[in-house]
């Protein structure tokens, strides 16, 4: 078995191709040990120093760590666990009840949808979901406000990276505007533990902007 790399657009996320399904249809993502509990391989690949989360696509997996740990120490960990379990075709999840609830349910378009949601539901599946899925990641709808914004969730290892502001600008955006006229914009919607992360770092980093002027007399 040979297992193939492809680098994303996030320098701490690479993608990880078994030449073999991985979740088939759907997508999975794994943020912390206790997300990771229905899925043994999950909870194998979070247990190696400084990976941070870990994401199913249809045949790749993508991983994602902090920026301590080089690839060069990490990534033959992530090998040797991916070619042993692939190899011996072992199940990715307990159960197919734990697979089921894995998988998004965002974009299946429902009988209380409006005929707006249904586009914007068949768009970001048909046309977004397989772009952003090159790249590693995957994009969860979340609602479509009254105000006419579109609330997505960026994942995988779209998921924190510099370029995925103008990804959800330049392309998601544009696009849905241009087939659908009653949408705004679309907007970025942050679970509520990276909300709490984003806030302490921005603290953190006014503490160390008033302690340099601190020193800095001038």
């Amino acid at each position: 078995m040979f297992i193939q790399t492809e680098t994303t657009p996030n320098d701490d996320s690479l993608k990880f191709i078994p030449g073999v399904p991985v979740m088939g249809e759907g997508t999975a993502e794994f943020l912390d040990t206790r997300s990771a509990l229905p899925s043994p391989l999950a909870i194998r690949l979070m247990g190696i120093e400084g990976v941070k989360a870990v994401f199913y696509g249809p045949d790749f997996v993508t991983v994602s760590k902090d920026s301590e740990n080089p690839w060069a120490v990490v990534k033959p960990e992530i090998y040797s666990i991916l070619m042993e379990h692939f190899s011996a075709g072992l199940p990715l999840f307990r159960s197919q009840e734990d697979r089921d609830a894995a998988g998004p349910q965002d974009t299946k378009i429902l009988d209380t949808d409006s005929e707006t949601v249904a586009m914007i539901k068949e768009l970001l599946e048909t046309r977004v979901r397989p772009a952003i899925m090159e790249d590693g990641g995957d994009i969860e709808y979340r609602e479509f406000s009254d105000e006419g914004l579109v609330k997505v969730k960026l994942k995988g290892s779209c998921r924190g990276c510099d370029s995925s502001t103008v990804t959800l600008k330049s392309g998601i955006e544009r696009m849905l505007m241009h087939y659908i006229p009653e949408v705004k914009g679309v907007e970025q919607v942050l679970d509520e533990e990276e909300t709490i992360a984003l806030d302490e770092f921005a603290k953190l980093e006014q503490r160390l902007a008033h302690k340099e002027n601190k020193d800095d007399p001038k």
